[in-house]
């Protein structure tokens, strides 16, 4: 995939609407319209500026939510209090949905999208192969444009997505289920909602089973913005980990019946807080402290210091 000229911006979660595959079942929670923490913190703010300003236009894609119509509204009035209200929402549900003539041309319009919280295997059964998704990844590689994903939206980001695995059972091998994401992003795994729903071993099983693959787990309220498909800042209130499994030197589960716990040797894990960054081709992390995002001049000095 050649170098992108847009930006991902991959959020933990904090307004998830109706989405529990700790077990593999979907099941509606209670709407918490306070809830969109991100929004008071700051992240919906900058998906907004590196958009291009409160007058940019941005379409809400709700097909991964149980409850669309709700979620959708949560959105308009969060963009709105920071005073961009040139927001429209895609209640995409079906495939046929995705071929529709008018949202295929909003996509087309539009100067980012952002797909809400929910089922992630729902977005790639609905979008994947369409005419729709191949706009969005075409003008993410050649033009300024913006995705930004939430809790499973964020998930699908990447070419392997984990889209089920109970976290109190993921040391065992086949508790972690993995398919084919969205594929705006290779050589990562993303996963949300890290740290209050303890997934870490989650994260782990999926890196040993694919070491090539970053494993970034996002933390809620906190997010990653990535430039050229490679720069990522983390941003937000809370904790990125990165799950690094290049280096491994020895692991079981290649071997082990299902069921059985797993073993892995030398994974590396790295703490990403607000100003951090990490390289994902050179796998280093970045230090640059909170002056602001993450340029070439940034890690050109910390190569030599």
């Amino acid at each position: 995939m050649s170098v992108p000229k847009g930006k991902l911006i991959a959020i933990g979660g904090a307004e998830d609407k109706g989405s529990e595959l700790e077990k593999g079942e979907v099941s509606i929670q209670t709407l918490n319209m306070s809830n969109l923490k991100f929004c008071e913190l700051g992240i919906l703010r900058r998906i907004v500026e590196e958009a291009g300003g409160v007058n940019a236009r941005i379409e809400v894609v709700t097909t991964a939510s149980t409850i669309p119509y709700e979620v959708g509204e949560n959105y308009l009035d969060a963009f709105g209090k920071i005073g961009c209200t040139n927001v429209g929402l895609l209640h995409i549900r079906t495939r046929e949905d995705a071929l529709r003539p008018d949202y295929l041309q909003r996509i087309t319009d539009c100067d980012g999208v952002m797909f809400s919280g929910g089922n992630q295997y729902r977005l790639t059964t609905v979008f994947g192969g369409t005419a729709f998704l191949k706009t969005i990844t075409q003008r993410y590689l050649h033009e300024k444009f913006i995705i930004a994903g939430t809790s499973a939206g964020a998930m699908a980001m990447s070419n392997t997505m984990i889209y089920e695995g109970n976290a109190s059972l993921a040391h065992l091998k086949g508790q972690v289920k993995i398919t084919t994401g969205l594929s705006f992003m290779n050589s990562v795994i993303f996963d949300s909602h890290f740290e209050k729903r303890g997934r870490f071993a989650r994260l782990a099983q999926a890196v040993a089973a694919n070491p090539s693959c970053i494993g970034i787990g996002l933390g809620e309220d906190t997010g990653m913005i990535i430039t050229n498909g490679n720069h990522m800042e983390a941003i937000g209130s809370g904790l990125v980990m990165i799950i690094d499994g290049h280096d491994v030197n020895f692991t079981n589960i290649a071997d082990i019946p299902e069921g059985n716990p797993i073993s892995v040797e030398n994974l590396k894990v790295h703490f990403c807080t607000h100003g951090n960054g990490f390289l994902v081709e050179e796998r280093r992390f970045v230090e640059h402290g909170s002056s602001g995002p993450i340029t070439e001049a940034t890690i050109n000095s910390q190569a030599f210091a």
